[in-house]
């Protein structure tokens, strides 16, 4: 399909020796794991972890089960994460941060991969891992998705997949059978997350099309069966009711509608700048940049048809919200990442070629630094980002560390663990992972007891398995303004609901015994007040 032709020697100067790469890309991998950070439990790291610790110990959370077992019925996340801690024989802390390791390095060596298909000069393609690297906990426009978690998710593993898949894609060796390689990437990525798998396979698609001399017939026969498809399934869904809709419309993100201006720029840009890179592309007559162009044209396409169908088919207002539940905009953590990938290759061989044509000593020398020193301050810039979202969380919650989080949540879950019954039931604010310095710490997989489902995470839960919208809205309604309220409504609004303890902060006017209390945050029995 595109040529994957070796390029002059003299015009692909090496930083490091061929046999170095895969050192880089090891020691890169380590590097972006410092600077990023590492919070197992938190956000949607959490969701998943506690999938692992019931499969591993059926037992737990014996109330509201199905809100950390229903996404065990669509993946091998867990199944396979609790067979290593059963082969290795080491605790889940450390095989979540060797899984995390693990994808790390493989999406560095799936994006070296791709961008040895696209870009001729190993320093420039260096430069491009480097972005990656600086950029990896970048937001993915208004998705609600980084282009890597700071934990490990199913996605930590599908979204390195679904690059090796895109660098198999752009091979064109009949001996090595790389459509066969990519197909193997996709449908392991499959196993671990369909819908994100589903895209990916529309991207490899479209970049398989990309060489075509009709590619923009291709791309409208596309974009038409991906509207027809909508259209149908729009049509035939069911009329959801007011308690599914009220689940789905607490995912804003699904609306188009519902982004700021600076989100939807995030849609916007992108793609402007893969236009720009497409008409550098397109002047150059080195046979890789065949690759880089078809890159970029698959972006593009799969892009602006992923938006089409979000602004005509994700309205609140509809009767139903299937294809608004397909999140198509999901698309776009992939955009991102080859977008980061060619945009750092790409600046970095401006630079390189500006650079030879300098007869000024300093002005070369300042051309070789400066992407170093753009990467250098992207990632200082994302760092400081980083240290803001968990400003009370350790930067790197290693296993050896998790007893002594400084965050007071952290240690109000572990109290809980530690000193409840294994079949208590808490309640806590039905945003709860939004307070401040809560860091977004999940309570489930830290204190190991079952929880009422709350709005920020169980909402997201019950939004694509709409048969868990009336347990999640009858939860997350009793825990609205839990530590504002008096004893008498919350009393009125958990006692129906087997609550047993309850989370507090330190300041809420209680008569309930709360055996702990760190100054933030305590804890409660909900039992009848003593006269």
């Amino acid at each position: 399909m595109i040529s994957s032709t070796r390029p002059d020697p003299n015009l692909s100067p090496r930083l490091l020796p061929p046999w170095s790469i895969h050192l880089a890309v090891v020691a890169l991998a380590v590097l972006t794991l410092l600077l990023n950070g590492y919070h197992p439990l938190a956000e949607d790291g959490g969701l998943y972890v506690a999938g692992v610790q019931l499969t591993l110990n059926p037992t737990l959370f014996p109330h509201y089960t199905v809100f950390v077992s229903e996404h065990l019925h669509f993946s091998v996340f867990a199944p396979v994460l609790a067979f290593l801690v059963h082969l290795t024989h080491f605790s889940l802390a450390w095989v979540l941060l060797l899984t995390d390791l693990f994808s790390l390095w493989l999406t560095f060596y799936a994006a070296h991969r791709i961008l040895r298909h696209a870009i001729s000069s190993e320093p420039a393609r260096f430069a491009g891992l480097c972005l990656l690297a600086a950029f990896w906990t970048l937001p993915i426009a208004g998705t609600s998705l980084l282009l890597m978690d700071p934990y490990v998710t199913a996605r930590s593993l599908s979204t390195p997949l679904s690059l090796l898949a895109v660098a198999f894609a752009l091979e064109d060796r009949p001996s090595f059978h790389p459509l066969v390689w990519s197909t193997l990437c996709l449908i392991l990525a499959a196993a671990f997350h369909p819908l994100m798998a589903a895209y990916a396979f529309a991207f490899v698609l479209v970049l398989r099309l990309s060489h075509l001399r009709r590619r923009y017939i291709a791309y409208a026969i596309l974009a038409l069966s991906a509207l027809t498809l909508a259209t149908i399934l729009q049509t035939i869904a069911p009329t959801e009711t007011p308690t599914i809709i009220a689940a789905e419309k607490s995912r804003y993100y699904w609306f188009l509608s519902q982004w700021q201006w600076f989100e939807l720029l995030g849609l916007v840009g992108p793609l402007a700048v893969l236009a720009a890179l497409l008409t550098r592309y397109r002047k150059q007559s080195d046979p890789l940049n065949a690759a880089a162009a078809a890159l970029c044209r698959a972006c593009i396409a799969i892009g602006c048809i992923a938006t089409l169908v979000a602004l005509l088919f994700a309205h609140e207002g509809s009767r139903s919200h299937l294809v608004a539940r397909m999140q198509p905009l999901r698309v776009f953590l992939l955009i991102y990442a080859i977008m980061t990938l060619l945009l750092g290759a790409t600046l970095t061989e401006i630079a390189l070629e500006t650079r030879r044509r300098l007869q000024s000593q300093v002005g070369r020398t300042a051309l070789a630094v400066l992407p170093a020193i753009l990467i250098l301050a992207l990632a200082g810039t994302m760092f400081y980002v980083q240290r803001q979202t968990f400003p009370t969380s350790e930067h790197l919650e290693f296993p050896w560390l998790a007893q002594q989080n400084p965050n007071p949540w952290v240690q109000a879950f572990l109290w809980a663990r530690d000193n409840t019954p294994p079949d208590a039931l808490f309640a806590l604010d039905t945003k709860y992972v939004n307070e401040d310095g809560e860091d977004a710490q999940t309570f489930r997989p830290i204190a190991l007891r079952s929880a009422v489902p709350d709005f920020s995470k169980d909402g997201g839960e019950a939004a694509i398995t709409p048969s868990l919208a009336t347990q999640w809205l009858q939860g997350a309604d009793a825990q609205t303004n839990l530590s504002t309220e008096t004893d008498a409504v919350r009393d009125a609004r958990l006692l129906p609901l087997g609550v047993t303890w309850m989370v507090l902060h330190a300041a809420a006017p209680t008569a309930h015994e709360c055996p702990y209390n760190n100054g933030v945050i305590k804890v409660c029995s909900l039992v009848a007040a003593r006269p």
